[in-house]
């Protein structure tokens, strides 16, 4: 009895059709998710919204949609995730060492409030808390990179002011820049929830970065530190430079 051929699978072969077929899953993959982010953005804020939306908005059957995804829990992770990315793009450059501390924490602050006040329902899901653990998972990275970001401005700073931090300052800082983030967030998050966003987002983004700044400021002051709101971290090097 003759046996039934096999047919070698699409990610085999040095002729480059693995290569292919990896890139077009890709980006049909990207594709999908940048419909969701329009059907999210699109619907309103709570509506329950169906895969075969995404796949209509996508010019896709639901049946390939699926092909890409295992089930809806995993296309609901990559739509998260990619709308975490998305808020990543506009604050990671932000963080430019430029002009003084206050004043880089108020770039971050109103950049988040901005984006946050523009697409609120991608807020909505992509600050929002979830018993997946891959979900949950994207959501902390980010806010460790964030609070990573914001622990080395107080790190940067207290080395250029000649400050000692101890074991337990540098084993306390993370968690403790990382409640701040999550202070923000819920913030912002509560103030969406309003029936009307009062105060005014730029409003918002002055209190919420002033009090991100008292915070900082306090537990520099408290380790010794004595950060002034108006030297910029350029004059602050110069003066470490000079030994000031």
């Amino acid at each position: 009895m003759s046996s039934k051929p096999t047919v070698p699978a699409p990610s085999g072969g040095g002729d480059g059709r693995g290569e292919r077929w990896a890139a077009h899953r890709e980006e049909r993959r990207a594709q999908i998710l940048d419909a969701a982010i329009v059907v999210i953005e699109r619907e309103p804020i709570g509506a329950e919204i169906h895969v075969r939306q995404f796949a209509e908005e996508a010019g896709l059957g639901r049946a390939v949609l699926y092909r890409h995804f295992t089930d809806r829990a995993d296309l609901d992770r990559a739509i998260q995730k990619r709308i975490i990315e998305l808020l990543m793009d506009e604050l990671v450059p932000q963080f430019e060492l430029s002009g003084t501390i206050q004043q880089i924490i108020e770039r971050i602050v109103h950049a988040y409030v901005a984006w946050a006040a523009e697409h609120p329902a991608l807020h909505r899901i992509g600050a929002s808390e979830s018993q997946d653990a891959e979900r949950l998972g994207d959501v902390i990275q980010a806010t460790e990179q964030i609070g990573g970001l914001i622990a080395m401005l107080v790190t940067s700073g207290a080395s250029l002011l000649s400050v000692e931090l101890d074991e337990d300052d540098k084993h306390i800082l993370d968690p403790l820049v990382f409640g701040i983030v999550g202070q923000a967030v819920g913030t912002v998050r509560f103030w969406l929830a309003r029936e009307e966003q009062v105060p005014s987002a730029d409003v918002l983004a002055n209190h919420l970065a002033r009090s991100v700044w008292f915070q900082i400021e306090g537990h520099a002051r408290d380790r010794g530190a004595v950060l002034d709101p108006n030297l910029s971290l350029d004059d602050l090097i110069l003066g470490a430079l000079r030994g000031d």
